[in-house]
């Protein structure tokens, strides 16, 4: 069964039930932590009766720097919202480690930006290192994979429309919501993947709902097609693209049609006026709720909490 893990500003803490048992390490990165996966069995195998979690401040259970890569459009929900049609090629983009935040850290939109939307995606995080030229098979996840964690991949949609490029858009700071937990799992645990059901709600309304049965490119194919240009390392994180139900849709059919016939300038003034009537794009006080688990339980990233606000 996996263990979930918490970080604070004082170290790290096996999770069980609402009580935390602080783990014995001098782990101070998240490679470290996974490599002293002694440490965190004891903790969990402790009979110390702890402290409530409630009592504690999460941080990103992932730690930077590190690399941060991110799966375009890779679930068939996601795809039919975005207006893709037949197959879609496997695509990756980077974010700065920078944009990473902790679970209940603001999100704060940049003033340039109107246009702010949400995407619950499962993120890996790595345990062992995935040179050039790996291909990894479903058996072989384990070796590779050490956990789990929530992130939001939020977005800047103004920017990465006008400028067709999501490095910028995806890379402001708190622009990664990671954690509370990193749920590290043992190899039986694999087995449930497709089981884990992503659901993001904003101000209580459910806006993101799927299991990762809805995924197009799966987690060992993904590091395969990954591995052909990229090294990984333990500790980096891959996020795996998010369902339907973003703020960002195609405009119908008619409407995209007469849109290529504009000039670029007027054809996003055109589409941004319409966005602007979009009730679903984020704005200040809003506040974003994000949880990941099976429906057995067995697997459970907890509860991602995070408010949204301007800059100051």
């Amino acid at each position: 069964m996996s263990t979930n893990v918490l970080r604070t500003a004082d170290g790290w803490w096996v999770v069980r039930g609402d009580r935390a048992v602080a783990v014995d390490t001098k782990a101070a990165t998240t490679a470290e932590l996974i490599a002293d996966r002694a440490a965190v069995r004891e903790a969990a195998a402790s009979g110390e009766p702890g402290t409530p979690v409630a009592d504690l401040v999460a941080l990103s259970p992932v730690t930077t720097p590190c690399r941060v890569v991110a799966q375009m459009v890779n679930y068939r929900s996601h795809a039919r919202d975005s207006g893709f049609k037949g197959e879609i090629s496997p695509t990756f983009f980077r974010k700065a480690s920078g944009s990473v935040s902790g679970p209940g850290d603001a999100v704060v939109r940049p003033s340039h930006v109107k246009f702010l939307d949400y995407e619950i995606e499962l993120g890996l995080v790595m345990g062992a290192p995935l040179p050039v030229g790996t291909v990894v098979e479903e058996r072989d996840l384990p070796s590779y994979v050490a956990g789990l964690v929530i992130t939001n991949d939020v977005s800047a949609r103004d920017v990465q429309l006008t400028k067709t490029q999501f490095y910028e858009s995806k890379s402001y700071p708190t622009f990664t919501p990671t954690g509370p937990y990193l749920s590290l799992l043992e190899p039986e645990d694999f087995a449930q993947f497709l089981d884990l059901r992503l659901k993001l709600s904003v101000n209580g309304e459910l806006r993101q709902d799927r299991t990762l049965a809805d995924m197009i490119v799966r987690p060992a194919q993904a590091l395969t097609l990954l591995a052909r240009f990229q090294t990984l390392d333990a500790g980096d994180l891959l996020l795996t693209g998010t369902p339907g139900g973003t703020a960002l849709k195609a405009p119908p059919k008619a409407v995209e049609k007469i849109g290529a016939l504009l000039p670029p300038a007027v054809k996003w003034k055109a589409f941004f006026k319409s966005q602007a009537r979009n009730p679903h794009y984020l704005n200040p006080g809003d506040v974003i709720t994000a949880t990941i688990a099976t429906p057995d339980g067995r697997i459970d990233l907890g509860e991602q909490r995070t408010p949204v606000a301007d800059t100051n």
